[in-house]
C-alpha cells in the first residue's frame, strides 16, 4: 500500500496545528502564527506576531488586498473594535451593533448578525468552543454559531455593571466579560456553552471582604472601579488579571466622602481563573480624585531582570508609567517606593503615591514648551496635585499618557511599545466627572518603546496626534510595528529605532489595533477604519475592514479631513460684521444676543467662535456690569495678552495673519474663545 506524500503533508501540517492551538491554550506568551485568536494576540496581551514574511526587505511592495465596507458606507458612531482572525476568517463588531464574518483571503462578507438593540461602543468579540461571543446594550451576553452567525444562547446579566463595549476573552470553557460607567463595577466569568455564570468579582470591595475597610461608610456601593478593558490570562499559573478602574462615589473627582485607599479601584487585581478567588493586588493610585486609573490591558511577558528570567505582568497607562510586577505574587521586579505628594484634607487625599524606579516615559508636570505646555492662566501642578474647589492644570490629564490602547510586547527586542497622548487636565469639584481637558490645549502624541526589564525608555517617536485611545501597535518577528492615526493613515514602521517605512490612506480615523495573520501561506494584515471621539471630536468616520499583503493592489480612499490637533471649540462661527468684529468676556452667545450674567463656564465668550476678514480690528470688551477684572490671553502664539481689564474696559488687535487663534480669561480662565482670520 503506498502513502500519498500530500496527504502526509496535510495530516502533518494539521498535527501541527492542533499542537500549536493546544500549546497556546496552556501557554499565555506564545507568538501568535497562521491565526490573531483574540484581542491582543495572545492570553498575555503582547500584540506581536511570529509571521516574518511581510518585512522590511518587501514592505514597500506592501498594498491593499481587499476593503470592505461593512456598514454601506456608514460614517457615525465610535467604531473601536479590534478583529480577530480564526482560521482564516475575519470577526468584527461595528459600532452599528454588528458583528461581522469576513474572508480573510477575499474581503466577502460570510455572515452578518444584528442583535437589534442600536448602535453602540465595542471594542472586540472571543472566539472559542465554536462559537463567537459578543455583548449589546442592555447588559446582554450572546453566543454565536461561527460558522453561521446563528445565536446560540442568549443571557442577561444585570448588576454588576453595564456590560457593553469591553472586549471578550474566551479561555478553557468560559468567557471572561468586564463592565464599565456602572455605579459598581464588576468582573464576569462565565460558562462558554451556556452563559451561566461561574463566578464575579466587584472592583469596589464590600465590607467583611479583602479591602473592604478601605471605603468609607457605604461609599463603595457607587465606587465605581469598573473593569472597562480586558483581562490577561495565564494558564500555566491558572491565574486572571483583571485591571479596575477609578473610585467616583457621586465624582472621580471628589473624594470627600469615601475616605481610604478605595481597592480595587485603580489596580490590577490577581484571581483563580476558575473559581475568581482572590490572590494578589497593587494598587497604582491610592485614593484617585483625577480619573487617573490604569486601565490597560495587562501585558504578560516573559523577561530578565538583573541576569534572571522573570515572570512579569506590564500594567500601567495614563501616569505615563510602567508597574512592573512579578505575575505570580504580584512584587515589583524593579523596585516602587511610596512618595509623598501634594494633599488636601478635605479631599481625604493619600499621602503617598506609588513611583517605580526608572521613572515616567512622559512628563508628569506642564512644561512652558513642548507636547506638555500647559494653556495659561490655570494654576498648575505636576501629576498628583492636590485640588478642591480652584482648578488645578496637571500633567499627564486623565485622556494622556497611555490610557487604554492596546500596547505591544515584541519577542525580537524585548521590548514595550505604547502610544501615547500629550493631553492635560484641569481637576477641581467645579469640572465635569473625569475633569477639564482645556479649549485650544493641544492633543499630540507619540510612540514610547521601554525596556521592561530595565524600565528605561528605548526610544522615542512624536507623531502629531494622541495615540492613546484604541490605537494599538503591532510588532512581528521581522521587526515591523505597525500603528494607525485618528488622520486615517496606517503607518509601518522600524521596530527598533521608529523610522518610518510606509503609509497608507484609510480613508477614516484607527482606533483598534492592526493583526496579521496567513492564509494559503500568504502573510495579510488588516485594521478596522471607523473613528471615536476621543479624544478628538471631529475624528474622520468610516466602515473601512481593510487587508494588505505584498503586492496589493487596492488603491488608498482619498485623506479625510484630519481632526484638529487641538481640543476645539465646536461653538457656530459668527461673522465679525453682525458683532460689529467685538467680543464680550465672560458672556454667554446665543441666537445673537449677548447673555446678561457674568459666567466662568467654558464657552463664556460672546461670541465664542468669531470668523474675520485679515487685517480686522477686533475688540475685546469688559462690559461695565460686570463685577470682576478679565483678559483676554491670546496662546500659543502670544498676539496679545490684554488686562486686566476692569468692567467697562478694552482692548483691541488687527489680525494681520491667517490662521486659528485662541485666548482665554485671566480670571477665569476656562473661558475660552477663538478668533479664525480668513
Amino acid at each position: 500500500m503506498t502513502f500519498n506524500p500530500t496527504l502526509r503533508l496535510l495530516i502533518g501540517a494539521g498535527l501541527l496545528a492542533a499542537a500549536q492551538l493546544a500549546s497556546a491554550a496552556d501557554n499565555c506568551c506564545l507568538p501568535t502564527t497562521t491565526d490573531f485568536p483574540k484581542v491582543g494576540g495572545n492570553l498575555g496581551n503582547q500584540n506581536y506576531s511570529s509571521l516574518a514574511k511581510i518585512n522590511k526587505a518587501n514592505i514597500r511592495q506592501l498594498g491593499a488586498a481587499w476593503m470592505t465596507s461593512l456598514e454601506g458606507g456608514a460614517k457615525a458612531g465610535n467604531a473601536q473594535s479590534t478583529a480577530v482572525a480564526v482560521n482564516g476568517v475575519l470577526f468584527i463588531e461595528t459600532a452599528q451593533g454588528r458583528v461581522h464574518a469576513v474572508d480573510g483571503k477575499t474581503g466577502v462578507v460570510k455572515w452578518s448578525y444584528n442583535p437589534g438593540r442600536g448602535g453602540q461602543t465595542r471594542r472586540g468579540v472571543a472566539v472559542g468552543d465554536g462559537k463567537v461571543y459578543t455583548l449589546t446594550t442592555g447588559n446582554y451576553v450572546i453566543a454565536l454559531d461561527q460558522n453561521t452567525g446563528q445565536v446560540v444562547w442568549e443571557r442577561q446579566h444585570e448588576g454588576y455593571g453595564n456590560i457593553a463595549k469591553v472586549a471578550v476573552v474566551y479561555h478553557d470553557g468560559m468567557i471572561y466579560v468586564g463592565t464599565n460607567d456602572g455605579p459598581r463595577g464588576a468582573g464576569l466569568a462565565l460558562n462558554a456553552k451556556n452563559g451561566d455564570l461561574v463566578w464575579h468579582f466587584f472592583g469596589a470591595a464590600a465590607p467583611g471582604t479583602i479591602g473592604g475597610d478601605t471605603w468609607e461608610g457605604n461609599s463603595y456601593l457607587e465606587g465605581g472601579a469598573t473593569p472597562w478593558i480586558h483581562p490577561a490570562i495565564d494558564p500555566e499559573l491558572n491565574t486572571v488579571y483583571w485591571t479596575f478602574g477609578n473610585a467616583r462615589a457621586g465624582s472621580s473627582q471628589n473624594g470627600s466622602t469615601r475616605g481610604g485607599q478605595n481597592l480595587f479601584a485603580n489596580s490590577i487585581v490577581a484571581m483563580d481563573a476558575k473559581t475568581g478567588a482572590y490572590k494578589w493586588h497593587f494598587q497604582s493610585i491610592h485614593h484617585d480624585i483625577w480619573d487617573m486609573d490604569n486601565v490597560m490591558a495587562p501585558v504578560l511577558a516573559d523577561i530578565r531582570v538583573a541576569g534572571q528570567n522573570k515572570k512579569a505582568v506590564v500594567y500601567g497607562s495614563k501616569t505615563g508609567m510602567y508597574y512592573i510586577l512579578d505575575r505570580s505574587n504580584g512584587q515589583p521586579l524593579l523596585g516602587i517606593d511610596e512618595k509623598p505628594v501634594p494633599v488636601d484634607p478635605r479631599q481625604k487625599s493619600w499621602p503617598t503615591q506609588p513611583w517605580p524606579r526608572g521613572g515616567s516615559f512622559i512628563p508628569t508636570c506642564p512644561t512652558n514648551e513642548g507636547p506638555a505646555r500647559a494653556v495659561p492662566n490655570f494654576k498648575t501642578g505636576c501629576l498628583y496635585a492636590a485640588h478642591w474647589d480652584e482648578p488645578i492644570l496637571s500633567f499627564p490629564g486623565q485622556g494622556g499618557g497611555a490610557d487604554w490602547n492596546h500596547q505591544s510586547f515584541s519577542h525580537t527586542t524585548k521590548w514595550m511599545y505604547t502610544g501615547v497622548g500629550y493631553v492635560g487636565s484641569a481637576h477641581s469639584l467645579t469640572e465635569a466627572s473625569n475633569g477639564l481637558r482645556p479649549l485650544g490645549t493641544g492633543m499630540s502624541g507619540g510612540i514610547v518603546v521601554v525596556d521592561p526589564a530595565t524600565n528605561q525608555v528605548v526610544w522615542k517617536k512624536d507623531l502629531p496626534w494622541s495615540v492613546a485611545h484604541g490605537n494599538g501597535i503591532l510588532t512581528t518577528a521581522s521587526n515591523l510595528l505597525f500603528i494607525g492615526q485618528p488622520d486615517g493613515n496606517l503607518l509601518g514602521l522600524d521596530a527598533l529605532n521608529g523610522r518610518e517605512l510606509w503609509r497608507f490612506q484609510t480613508g477614516a480615523s484607527i482606533n483598534a489595533s492592526p493583526i496579521t495573520y496567513e492564509i494559503d501561506g500568504e502573510q495579510y494584515m488588516a485594521v478596522f477604519a471607523g473613528g471615536s471621539g476621543l479624544p478628538f471630536s471631529d475624528a474622520p468616520r468610516g466602515d473601512y475592514l481593510w487587508a494588505f499583503k505584498v503586492g496589493g493592489k487596492v488603491p488608498p480612499l482619498p485623506a479625510p479631513t484630519p481632526p484638529s490637533t487641538r481640543r476645539q471649540i465646536t461653538a457656530a462661527p459668527v461673522e465679525g460684521s453682525v458683532v460689529n468684529n467685538t467680543v464680550v468676556l465672560n458672556r454667554s452667545y446665543s441666537n445673537g444676543v449677548v447673555g446678561s450674567v457674568e459666567l466662568d463656564t467654558t464657552n463664556a465668550m460672546a461670541p465664542q467662535h468669531l470668523r474675520v476678514p485679515q487685517g480686522t480690528t477686533v475688540t475685546f470688551l469688559n462690559p461695565a456690569t460686570n463685577t470682576k477684572n478679565h483678559c483676554a490671553t491670546q496662546f500659543f502664539e502670544g498676539l496679545f495678552n490684554a488686562g486686566p481689564l476692569a468692567p467697562g474696559q478694552s482692548f483691541s488687535y488687527t489680525f494681520n495673519q491667517k490662521g486659528e487663534y485662541f485666548y482665554n480669561d485671566c480670571t477665569s480662565p476656562r473661558a475660552t474663545g477663538k478668533v479664525v482670520v480668513y
